[in-house]
């Protein structure tokens, strides 16, 4: 699987592949046609009890991808839409965070990585 991250601030480039938000949100100050999306998949996102738990502190991060992985194993509709467009090529799971490394996307490709 070619799974790529990238934040939603950043501009969309042509070896993204299929880009698919990965956040149940939409980013703050970002117009839709920027983001170029092939699909907003909100129902990959974690829940929001679980994301308003996590509040991005960095202490929280582990059990929050125990969670969430438990949410991704319990939403087989969801992980079955986004392994289709892994199937067709190189994937970039877009998301709004800061953190380039403590955030639900990461979460999310490490998982679909380790299947």
């Amino acid at each position: 699987m070619d799974i790529a991250l990238k934040r939603a601030y950043e501009p969309p480039a042509r070896g993204d592949g299929a880009r698919i938000l990965v956040d149940r949100l939409w980013p703050r100050g970002v117009k839709k046609d920027a983001l170029r999306l092939d699909l907003w998949l909100k129902d990959i996102a974690p829940s929001p009890a679980l994301r308003t738990w996590f509040d991005h502190v960095p202490e929280r991060f582990d059990e929050f991808a125990t969670r969430y992985r438990r949410e991704l194993r319990a939403n087989p509709a969801a992980v079955a839409t986004l392994e289709a467009f892994l199937r067709k090529g190189r994937t970039t799971l877009v998301y709004a965070t800061r953190d380039p490394v403590m955030n639900s996307a990461a979460v999310l490709r490490d998982w679909l990585l380790a299947r």
